[in-house]
C-alpha cells in the first residue's frame, strides 16, 4: 500500500486533501457519533469493487458510500445498477449531484431502512454499527456481502473452534454464510484517522434449510422451535438423536449450540426419517454428541 495513498507520510496525500475539500463543499464535519471516517485509499476501493463485482446488469447495494470513493470504483468496473444507502442527508445530496442518474441514492439508516433488492451488498460499514448491519444482511439472505469492518469484529467473524474470539456473532455468521478474510486495512487509509484498523471480508450465503426458523425467535427453547422446521415424518427427539445433539438440547436456546450441531442436523435430515418409537423428548440416544 503506497504511502501517498494512505497518508502515512508527513504531507497529506492528494487523495486526502481532495476528500477534505469534498467534505468542506458538502458542509460535512466528520461526526464521531455517526462513526464517520472516510476511505481515502483508491487501491482499497478498487480491491473491494473487484470482490463485489457480480457481472453486468446485476443489482448492487452500497451501504455507507460517504463521499463516493467506492461508488466511483464500482462505476469504473461497469457494475450496475447501483443503489447507495446513506444516512447523512448532506452526503446523500452530494452523491446525487456527483453521480447523477448513474446511481440511485436512498437516504436512510442501514439498520432499519428497507433494503433494495441486490445480488451483492458492499460497503465500508461504520465501525460502531457494523455488527447490527451485518446481522440484518445475513438474516435477509443477501447472496454476497463485501464489507469492511473493524479488525476486531473481523476476527470474531473468522473465529473457529470455539476460541476466545468466538461468540454469538461468530455462530450466526457461520450458520448463514461462508466467511472469508481479505485485505487488512490500516487506520491511515481513512480520514479522519480512527483509533482502530479495518479488514475487508466476503460473506457468501449458505443454503437455508433451518436457520430462519430456529433463529427467528431465538429467545425460545429448542423444544418449542425444532418441531416447526422439520420435514414430515421427523420428530424432534429423533432428529436431535440423529444429529448427535446433547441430551439437554430441549432446554437450550438456538445460540447455545455450536454451528456444527446445525450442520449435523441438516445432514441427518437428508436421510429418510426413522421408524416411529423409542426416544424420550429432550433426550438423544447413544449416538455421537456435539457439546456446546
Amino acid at each position: 500500500m503506497s504511502r501517498t495513498s494512505t497518508g502515512s507520510s508527513s504531507r497529506p496525500s492528494p487523495e486526502r486533501l481532495a476528500l477534505r475539500a469534498t467534505l468542506e463543499r458538502a458542509g460535512v464535519r466528520p461526526s464521531k457519533e455517526l462513526g464517520q471516517s472516510f476511505l481515502v485509499d483508491p487501491f482499497i476501493a478498487d480491491a473491494e469493487a473487484a470482490l463485489a463485482d457480480p457481472g453486468p446488469g446485476r443489482p448492487v447495494l452500497e451501504i455507507g458510500p460517504g463521499t463516493g470513493v467506492l461508488t466511483e470504483a464500482l462505476l469504473r468496473r461497469g457494475v450496475g445498477p447501483i443503489t447507495v444507502l446513506e444516512l447523512d442527508h448532506r452526503l446523500a445530496t452530494h452523491l446525487g449531484r456527483t453521480f447523477g442518474d448513474r446511481i440511485t441514492v436512498v437516504e436512510g439508516d442501514a439498520r432499519f431502512a428497507p433494503l433494495p433488492p441486490a445480488e451483492v451488498v458492499v460497503g465500508n460499514l461504520p465501525f460502531a454499527a457494523a455488527t447490527p448491519i451485518l446481522l440484518r444482511l445475513l438474516r435477509a439472505r443477501v447472496p454476497r456481502i463485501v464489507a469492511m469492518v473493524q479488525a476486531e469484529v473481523a476476527e470474531r467473524l473468522l473465529a473457529t473452534g470455539g476460541g476466545r474470539e468466538s461468540g454469538r456473532l461468530t455462530l450466526i455468521a457461520d450458520l448463514y454464510a461462508e466467511v472469508e478474510g481479505f485485505l487488512p486495512v490500516p487506520s491511515t487509509a481513512f480520514e479522519p484517522v480512527p483509533a482502530v484498523a479495518g479488514r475487508v471480508l466476503v460473506l457468501t450465503a449458505r443454503p437455508d434449510p433451518l436457520t430462519r426458523g430456529l433463529f427467528g425467535a431465538r429467545r425460545k427453547q429448542l423444544k418449542n422451535l425444532l418441531p416447526g422446521v422439520l420435514p414430515i415424518g421427523w420428530s424432534a427427539p429423533a432428529a436431535a438423536e440423529a444429529a448427535g445433539w446433547p441430551s439437554d438440547w430441549a432446554r437450550r436456546r438456538p445460540e447455545e449450540l455450536p454451528s456444527a450441531s446445525y450442520f449435523a442436523l441438516a445432514r441427518a435430515l437428508l436421510a429418510p426419517p426413522p421408524a416411529p418409537g423409542g426416544t424420550e423428548p429432550g433426550r438423544s440416544g447413544p449416538g455421537r454428541e456435539i457439546r456446546g
